[in-house]
């Protein structure tokens, strides 16, 4: 007989658990559940980084696992977010969002001390460099990596949702120039668009999104707060549950 090479099955193991901004028809009520749960019981109108994270790996049914790099703290089998939450008085009609990436430390990372006024476009290369290098290694473990973005009002009542492809920026499509401040700003040569901004001496790196069209958008309603003495009764506590040890005068 003949040797053929045999037909098999396609089966891709690199999709995504959902398209690119498809998220599964539970996740705007899980989101809004653990909105209300929020101002219900703290009354609080704003959530820590953090929290958003846990709240977005609830709803899409993720295990979240914060990381030291910050762009992957919620994984789904194959694919790895980092969340991001800013805030805005009308989140459905903002179109550019600044997002902070964390540090980028030149001298930590090449031994290099940044002039401000001096090499922008070397600095720059630099700074993005940092960035690109810890996608690549996130790349390595998942075959997906995405940011998720909240855009959240001041009183926590209307939330924007959109999440995009993490990528690596190719240093040759930006220019950059020292500002005022000191601070290096990135800008696409394409359009001239401010894209980053760097803090001298690397405290802070900031990546500017456009916000898509196809936003998920979240309205609740703001619940009454519900009262301390009314949850621990709830939960039977009595002071029994507490244990005091004074040590010293």
């Amino acid at each position: 007989m003949e040797n053929k090479t045999p037909k098999l099955r396609s089966v891709s193991k690199s999709k995504p658990p959902y398209k690119l901004n498809e998220f599964p028809n539970h996740f705007p009520y899980l989101i809004g559940e653990q909105l209300i749960y929020i101002l219900a019981t703290r009354g609080e109108t704003d959530i820590e980084g953090k929290e958003w994270e846990q709240i977005f790996a609830y709803a899409i049914g993720a295990e979240w696992k914060p990381s030291n790099v910050g762009l992957d703290d919620i994984v789904l089998g194959n694919t790895a977010w980092g969340a991001k939450s800013v805030k805005h008085q009308n989140p459905v009609n903002q179109r550019r969002v600044r997002l902070i990436s964390g540090r980028n430390d030149l001298q930590f990372s090449f031994g290099f001390i940044a002039q401000p006024g001096e090499k922008p476009d070397e600095t720059g290369e630099l700074v993005l460099n940092i960035f690109n290098e810890r996608v690549s290694k996130i790349r390595e473990i998942v075959k997906n990596v995405r940011t998720v973005v909240l855009i959240r009002s001041y009183d926590l009542t209307e939330v924007a949702i959109f999440e995009f492809d993490t990528i690596r920026y190719d240093p040759e499509l930006y220019f950059w120039k020292w500002n005022k401040s000191k601070n290096l700003e990135g800008y696409s040569k394409k359009d001239n668009s401010h894209k980053f901004t760097w803090q001298s001496g690397g405290t802070q790196f900031t990546i500017i999104e456009e916000v898509p069209d196809n936003l998920t958008i979240i309205s609740i309603r703001k619940p009454d707060i519900i009262d301390k003495d009314f949850i621990l009764s709830k939960i039977g506590f009595d002071k029994s549950w507490i244990s005091v040890k004074i040590k010293g005068n």
